[in-house]
C-alpha cells in the first residue's frame, strides 16, 4: 500500500511513503504469529513473537537489541538506538506484543492469524492491539533518520514492549526493579491508545485504573426448601440484591464512603476539548452492546463519564437456582463480582477499604460476607496538559494530520501510572487506531493510512523534543 506522493516540505511523511509497503508487509508476517500471552499452550508463540521484533529491529540498524526471557514474565523486548549528541533526551517507547485470545473463531470473517488486507483495512488479531502500533513506531524511527539524513536519531529512543499487557502486566514491576538502568529515561512515549476518530484526531492524556473484587454472601451450609424455611431464615441472594441496589444514589453517583474525595477534575480546556468533540448518540449506543438509552452520573456528558469519571459496574451476579424450570430454594449462597474505574489521583488501595467498608455496614445479621479481591488493582493516570511534551505531541499530530488536534482520555487502563511511578518521568500518549478497532473481539482490524500518519508523526515528535524539553 503506497503512502502519499513526496513533500518537499513534510520529509517525514515523504519517507514513510517510500516506505509504506514494506512496512505493510513486515506488520502482516509479525500478525501470523499467535502470541496469546494468556493462554499457556502460546507461550512459546509469545517467545517467538519476542524474537520476530528483535530480529526486526537489527536488520532496522539499532545497535543494542535484548530479549528479556529469564522469567517469570513472558520475553519482552527491550532496544536503544542513542542519539549523535550525549545531552540529548532520552525517550522510553512502550507497547505489547501479546494478544487477546480469539474466542469465538467461527465470528471471524478472515482467520485472526491470517491477515488479510481489505482496501486500507488490515484484519487480523494484534492489528491494531498492539502490534500494529508497535511497528508504527519502528516505522517512525526509520522516516525520522531518512527525513533528518542522520545516523542517528535525535533524541535517544528505547524501546520496551511487553509480552504480559493483556493480562495484566502482572510481572511488570520485576522487569522494572531489574532493569531500572536500562530503562532510564526522561520520558515515556505510551502507544496502547486510541484516537477519538478518523476525522477528528486527539491526543489521549490519561488512563482510569481498576479495582475488582467478589463479594460472596453466605447463609446456611446448604440451600433449604423455600416452602420449608422460607420468610423464617435471611436469603442471602435477597441481601446482596440490597447490598447491590445501594452501591449507587439517584444521581448515579457511587455510595462508597469519600469516594470522590481524591478526584482530581479535568482542566476547563480538557473539558471543551472534549465538548467540541463529534457525537452521535444513535452511534455510540450502537457500539455499546445496542443498549437503549444513555444513562450515568448526573451534570457530566458520556464522554467525560467513560474518561474522567470514576464508576461502579455490577460484572456478575449469582446465587442459588438458575437452570430451567423453577427451583424453589433459599440460596446457601449468592454472590456479585464488581468492577471500579478509578480516576486520578484515586488509589485502589483506598477503593478497597471502603468496599470492605460498604459491605460489612449492608451485611445482615445471619449472614456471613467475604470480599476477594481480583489482584492489586491498576492507578489510574493523567498527564499535565500543559507539560511541554504533550504540545510537542499534539503538533506532532496536527501536522501529520492536517488538521487541529484536541485532547481526549480512555477509559480503560493499563501500565502508564506503574511506568510514570517506577520510572519518575511523565508519560504522554502516542496512538493511531480507532475505538472501532474491534480489539479484544473478533475481526480486529486497523486502518492503515492512520498508522502511517502515526509513524510520520512519531518521526517529527522525535525532531521536536530536543527543543521542547530543553
Amino acid at each position: 500500500m503506497s503512502g502519499d506522493p513526496e513533500h518537499p516540505d513534510r520529509p517525514e511523511r515523504t519517507a514513510v511513503a517510500a516506505l509504506a509497503d514494506d512496512f505493510v508487509a513486515g506488520l502482516r508476517d509479525w500478525l501470523t504469529i499467535p502470541s496469546i500471552g494468556a493462554d499457556p499452550a502460546h507461550h512459546g508463540d509469545v517467545a517467538r513473537s519476542a524474537r520476530w521484533l528483535a530480529d526486526t529491529l537489527r536488520a532496522d540498524g539499532w545497535p543494542d537489541v535484548r530479549v528479556w526471557d529469564s522469567g517469570p514474565a513472558l520475553p519482552a523486548v527491550y532496544a536503544c538506538w542513542p542519539a549523535a549528541d550525549p545531552d540529548a533526551p532520552t525517550v522510553l517507547v512502550y507497547g505489547h506484543h501479546d494478544v487477546q485470545p480469539v474466542d469465538p473463531v467461527e465470528l471471524w470473517r478472515h482467520p485472526p492469524f491470517e491477515p488479510a488486507l481489505v482496501g486500507e483495512e488490515l484484519f487480523g488479531r494484534g492489528a491494531s492491539d498492539d502490534k500494529g502500533q508497535v511497528a508504527m513506531h519502528l516505522l517512525g524511527v526509520k522516516a525520522h533518520l531518512a527525513a533528518t539524513g542522520a545516523s542517528a536519531p535525535a533524541v535517544t529512543i528505547k524501546l520496551f514492549v511487553e509480552g504480559e499487557e493483556e493480562s495484566g502486566s502482572p510481572h511488570i514491576t520485576k522487569l522494572l526493579d531489574e532493569h531500572r538502568d536500562e530503562l532510564a529515561c526522561d520520558l515515556v512515549v505510551f502507544s496502547d491508545t486510541p484516537l477519538y476518530s478518523r476525522d477528528a484526531p486527539t491526543v489521549c492524556t490519561g488512563q482510569r485504573g481498576v479495582y475488582g473484587a467478589e463479594v460472596v454472601f453466605t447463609g446456611g451450609g446448604s440451600d433449604v426448601h423455600s416452602g420449608r424455611a422460607g420468610g423464617s431464615v435471611p436469603n442471602p441472594a435477597t441481601a446482596l440484591a440490597r447490598l447491590v441496589a445501594a452501591l449507587h444514589d439517584d444521581e448515579g453517583r457511587v455510595r462508597l464512603r469519600d469516594f470522590y474525595a481524591d478526584v482530581v477534575e479535568p482542566t476547563e480546556r480538557e473539558r471543551a476539548d472534549y465538548a467540541s468533540l463529534p457525537f452521535d448518540e444513535a452511534v455510540w449506543l450502537a457500539n455499546s452492546g445496542g443498549a437503549q438509552v444513555l444513562a450515568g452520573e448526573a451534570g457530566w456528558s458520556t464522554l467525560e463519564r467513560v474518561w474522567v469519571r470514576p464508576t461502579a459496574e455490577v460484572n456478575g451476579i449469582f446465587g442459588g437456582y438458575t437452570g430451567p424450570g423453577l427451583k424453589t430454594i433459599v440460596p446457601a449462597s449468592a454472590s456479585v463480582k464488581l468492577s471500579f474505574r478509578l480516576v486520578p489521583d484515586q488509589d485502589p488501595e483506598r477503593i478497597a477499604d471502603a468496599l470492605r467498608e460498604f459491605v460489612a455496614a449492608h451485611t445482615p445479621d445471619g449472614v456471613r460476607s467475604e470480599v476477594i479481591a481480583a489482584g492489586d488493582g491498576a492507578p489510574p493516570y493523567a498527564v499535565d496538559v500543559s507539560h511541554p511534551a504533550v504540545g510537542a505531541v499534539r503538533d506532532a499530530l496536527e501536522a501529520a494530520f492536517d488538521q487541529p488536534v484536541r485532547y481526549s482520555r480512555t477509559g480503560g487502563s493499563g501500565p502508564a501510572a506503574l511506568l510514570h511511578g517506577w520510572l519518575g518521568v511523565p508519560v504522554v500518549y502516542l496512538g493511531a487506531t480507532l475505538p472501532d478497532d474491534r480489539i479484544h473481539a473478533p475481526n480486529e482490524r486497523v486502518v492503515v493510512p492512520l498508522l502511517l500518519r502515526g509513524a510520520e508523526a512519531a518521526a517529527r515528535l522525535w525532531r521536536l523534543l530536543p527543543e521542547r524539553l530543553r
